[in-house]
């Protein structure tokens, strides 16, 4: 698909790089907008496409957890405010970005990204429910298609590209100026418009699903008002969560105003929440020593889920510093006090793992499998500890027990291409390894993968199709890549 493309509008170009004095005037900028709601610029099927394609892309511009534990919460939680919202049947994916800047953001086909650095700044898990339940209503309401006029014009990699570098802004500006540069390089009129309404109408639908979800929608305008108050410290680096939803006073008025409709009660925070937290903390901190006295000084304060919390983070800690007896210690006895707790065992396990006491590690994996059969994160665990104690035929038995969500994730495929690898099957392990790198935007290496499998002995007939097959698609998306640039 090929378009015509004129300027980027200066509105973007501000937004996207904005001049010392510009970057404070954060109330000036809303949240991209991209097509109608009627849905005559994008079909159903040209969305999915679009949003797998997106969410490629990403991968090869910021980091995205791949940790099975915080991917299993973060869903949870997600498809929690989905099933309150205006479209309880669209399909959307909750990531987290693995990333300490604040920021959070909806893309096509219903990906929504959450930074490890909101997450951490959220105080109570109503909070983080708040900021999810407004991305899902810029979803719902198609803000990020009413207003893309050319985006039927444009081909799918060109657009995902594009969007990812926007929805990104500041976060990654080289790959957003390589975006743009690529779009006046095509000629391609891309306009997107930042409007106030899209952001009033995403609060009020947003506050609609946290308060039918169970959250607090209190909440909304008290997270708000504490990242307005925590600019003043930011100076010129605004955290891109603020540039694309600027929070003014206004807003945080209205959001209060309708919050109080709804009858107050408690809301407390889940025991997952919490640990969620304390797990993000121990896997972003820059500094170990800064995170071990964190839990530390944590350990005889609080509540008894915050000293509970404080003790696993301490054991996730050590853990990391491969301090494999300290944390076993810790975690042991967590896991004896509640045994029922899942991430207490599943560090457990964990500590085996790292430790390489692999026996130990898959039989404590085994039977959380038994104990939690519905729980995918113990289950690519449990894979992963099969393959590494030399059980492949095994692991590739559970690995089609998986759900199909959890099939679509990237170490689905990088674990399937180690299974075969054990197998001795070099073929299939660099076919299933070349599907690893595609989800994960790094075509040049899918193409490599493919290459090098077709160049193994013994291809059975069906084999050698399916590869030439993959081949040409991979071709097909390098060339439309490297077309829009």
């Amino acid at each position: 698909m090929k378009c015509k493309l004129a300027t980027i509008p200066l509105a973007l170009s501000l937004a996207l790089f904005p001049a010392p004095q510009q970057a404070l005037e954060i109330s000036k900028i809303d949240l991209p907008d991209l097509g109608d709601s009627s849905g005559t610029l994008i079909t159903a099927e040209e969305e999915k496409e679009l949003g797998e394609a997106f969410f490629r892309s990403l991968h090869s511009q910021i980091t995205i957890s791949q940790d099975a534990e915080i991917q299993q919460y973060i869903q949870t939680l997600g498809q929690r405010l989905v099933e309150h919202s205006d479209m309880p049947s669209h399909p959307f994916y909750f990531f987290v970005v693995m990333e300490n800047d604040i920021n959070a953001f909806a893309g096509p086909g219903g990906y929504i990204g959450v930074n490890s650095g909101l997450i951490l700044m959220t105080e109570a898990e109503s909070e983080l429910a708040s900021v999810m339940g407004h991305e899902i209503g810029h979803v719902t309401q198609r803000h990020l298609y009413r207003s893309a006029e050319a985006a039927s014009r444009l081909s799918i990699p060109t657009m995902a590209a594009t969007l990812a570098a926007i929805l990104l802004g500041t976060q990654s500006a080289a790959a957003a100026q390589a975006a743009i540069v690529a779009i006046q390089a095509g000629s391609v009129q891309f306009q997107i418009n930042f409007t106030r309404e899209h952001e009033e109408e995403a609060d009020r639908v947003g506050m609609q699903t946290l308060a039918g979800a169970e959250f607090d929608p209190r909440s909304m305008p008290t997270f708000f008002e504490r990242l307005q108050q925590s600019t003043r410290f930011y100076g010129q680096n605004v955290p891109e969560f603020l540039r694309t939803h600027p929070v003014t006073a206004s807003r945080i008025s209205d959001t209060r105003g309708r919050a109080e409709t709804y009858p107050y009660k408690q809301y407390p925070d889940s025991l997952g929440y919490q640990l969620t937290k304390a797990k993000i903390r121990v896997m972003t901190g820059l500094n170990d020593t800064d995170t071990l006295n964190f839990f530390q000084s944590r350990l005889n304060q609080g509540t008894d889920d915050q000293r509970l919390v404080a003790r696993y983070g301490l054991g996730l800690a050590m853990l990391k510093l491969q301090k494999f007896k300290e944390a076993e210690a810790i975690l042991q006895d967590l896991h004896k006090a509640y045994p029922r707790q899942v991430q207490y065992t599943s560090a457990l396990a964990r500590t085996a793992l790292d430790s390489r006491d692999f026996s130990t590690a898959v039989l404590r994996y085994k039977k959380l499998a038994e104990d939690y059969p519905e729980n995918e994160a113990i289950k690519l665990d449990y894979i992963n500890a099969l393959i590494k104690v030399g059980k492949p035929e095994e692991a590739k038995d559970n690995l089609a027990l998986l759900n199909p969500a959890t099939q679509r994730l990237p170490i689905y495929w990088e674990l399937l291409a180690q299974v075969y690898s054990y197998l001795k099957q070099p073929a299939e392990s660099h076919r299933y390894l070349a599907e690893y790198y595609y989800v994960t935007g790094q075509i040049r290496e899918a193409i490599l993968q493919i290459r090098l499998a077709q160049k193994s002995k013994g291809l059975t007939a069906q084999l050698s199709s399916i590869l030439a097959d993959r081949l040409n698609f991979f071709l097909t998306q390098e060339y439309e890549i490297r077309r829009s640039r």
